[in-house]
């Protein structure tokens, strides 16, 4: 009997640290994801005069995070649109929203955004803070976030992560105060991202 016991600690020492290995929680595992440009909506709305808002898009933009999919966490954040690719189907109009009364492209040809902070709430919401630069001002906006589907890509073997945003501005706030006094144009303007952005 006693010549067993050896062997039957060793065997109970190895099933312990087995156990322990399996309880271990999975390593963290950061990925850095690139927005696929084509698959990249900038849009938002102002009132118009009260009557009804018009909609307006971004046509160019770019940019990136780094996301951790098993904790969800969210990081290095940044985003660049270029002013001068705004579109609202009308050539006039789209001239003017280039022009000093709006974006004042000429002078701030790029628009971006920087994280600094992320909030998860569920499994898929939460909300991103960050420093948003708009005509050479610079603001803190916090964006609602939606994770829509994170997995394999049924086309070209890539890992797609999608996801829609949305936030408010007041763009006065930025030095935009065109026609904001006699109530022409709204000084509160919705704004919603939606995007798809690939697994490097």
């Amino acid at each position: 009997m006693v010549s067993f016991k050896p062997v039957r600690i060793a065997a109970c020492a190895a099933l312990a640290a087995s156990l322990t290995t399996t309880a271990l929680p999975a390593q963290a595992e950061p990925r850095a994801y690139r927005i696929d440009p084509s698959h990249f909506s900038i849009v938002f709305n102002a009132m118009h005069i009260g009557y009804a808002p018009t909609w307006g898009l971004f046509l160019k933009g770019e940019g990136g995070f780094t996301y951790d999919e098993d904790t969800r966490e969210l990081s290095d954040l940044s985003v660049t649109i270029e002013a001068g690719s705004v579109f609202s189907n009308d050539e006039q109009r789209d001239g003017h929203l280039r022009s000093d009364d709006f974006l004042s492209a000429e002078a701030h040809p790029s628009i971006t955004f920087v994280m600094t902070d992320a909030q998860p709430q569920t499994d898929t919401r939460g909300t991103v803070t960050g420093d948003l630069t708009l005509r050479g001002v610079t603001r803190p906006v916090t964006l609602d976030v939606t994770l829509n589907k994170i997995g394999p890509y049924p086309f070209g073997g890539t890992y797609v992560v999608g996801i829609s945003a949305s936030t408010v501005l007041k763009r006065s706030d930025f030095g935009m105060t065109y026609a904001v006094a006699d109530g022409l144009v709204g000084d509160e303007v919705t704004v919603r991202i939606d995007l798809e952005a690939i697994r490097q």
